[in-house]
């Protein structure tokens, strides 16, 4: 008999919501994770970093892989053992909302029923589970106070104004003669510069006529002729990553997996096969999704029409 006491499935979530968006609990439901903002308050002058805020999604209750198989690699145990330990810890926490109303479950939130009877998720906010906000925590600035300022303006406002009076120096002799001396040079320029005008016009239209000529021979020259022509641009479009897939079935002999994916493309689907798992399986897919909800709506869609069975791996590959 397996002991599914020891095993520990609170931290498992907890270590997931790093990482993922969406975290299913096969039987129980999905914790949802949301991206918010740093926040200001300005009636209590608090900022608050960028974190993950979770909900809880009490109809996703699929396995899609994620949590059996991470319990699978850390406990190095089975993924049919992760399974069974996680179905026995629902029923843990099923027996705990029947006989106490509540339970908890740690880091993650609490839960509860109303009265109607209904489950009620309670997010516990002292842990941020964004990773680039590690280390940041929210922080109370103390409030500036601006009356000392404006008191200190209207103290400066009212001293008296000092009025300076330039002093008065008397004229020397010598500065007379200067004065001649300047109105002379004066006169003098003004005869000379109308002549050294002239003789500057005149050496300028001669510039400008090399340097149109010039201009006209590059010109012509361009217009026959491309001495350096432009590379040749390589645009490079990234791929969307896609890391959620539906998958249709694991075959033991490669060739009814080649016979399913064949199957699957005539249908109209974007089928897809991956290699051989450490099971020795050939899994193949229905296709790949770049988000968890695109993922989820195909999924319920082909569980109605083609295959109940049908889950959500949640994988990059």
């Amino acid at each position: 008999m397996y002991n599914f006491v020891t095993m520990n499935i609170e931290s498992y979530i907890a270590q997931l919501l790093y990482r993922y968006q969406c975290v299913t609990v096969p039987g129980f439901g999905a914790f949802l994770t949301e991206i918010q903002s740093a926040q200001l308050i300005e009636s209590s002058n608090s900022f608050f970093p960028p974190k993950k805020m979770i909900s809880f999604n009490a109809y996703l209750k699929n396995n899609d892989g994620l949590l059996a198989n991470h319990i699978a690699q850390a406990e190095k145990t089975s993924y049919e053992y992760a399974i069974s330990a996680i179905q026995y810890e629902v029923f843990n926490w099923k027996k705990a909302l029947q006989e106490n109303g509540l339970f908890s479950i740690k880091n993650v939130g609490n839960f509860s029923l109303n009265a109607d009877k209904n489950l009620i998720f309670t997010p516990y906010d002292q842990t941020n589970y964004l990773t680039s906000s590690f280390g940041l925590s929210a922080f109370v600035s103390p409030m500036v106070k601006r009356e000392i300022f404006e008191q200190k303006i209207e103290a400066l406002e009212e001293k008296e104004v000092i009025d300076f009076i330039p002093e008065r120096r008397r004229t020397s002799a010598y500065l007379k003669y200067a004065a001649v001396f300047v109105l002379g040079l004066g006169l003098t320029g003004a005869i000379a510069y109308p002549v050294y005008q002239q003789q500057i016009a005149n050496e300028t239209i001669i510039v400008e006529q090399s340097v149109q000529k010039q201009v006209q021979n590059k010109i012509q020259e361009a217009t026959f002729f491309i001495k350096n022509p432009i590379p040749a641009v390589t645009l490079t479009v990234k791929e969307e990553k896609m890391s959620y897939h539906i998958m249709a079935g694991a075959f033991r002999d490669e060739r009814n997996a080649q016979k399913k994916f064949e199957q699957l493309s005539s249908q109209g689907y974007k089928a897809r096969r991956i290699p051989q798992n450490k099971h020795g399986l050939f899994p193949v897919l229905y296709g790949s999704y770049a988000t968890f909800a695109e993922a989820e709506k195909a999924k319920q869609e082909i569980q109605k029409t083609e295959n109940p069975d049908a889950w959500v791996l949640v994988e990059s590959l």
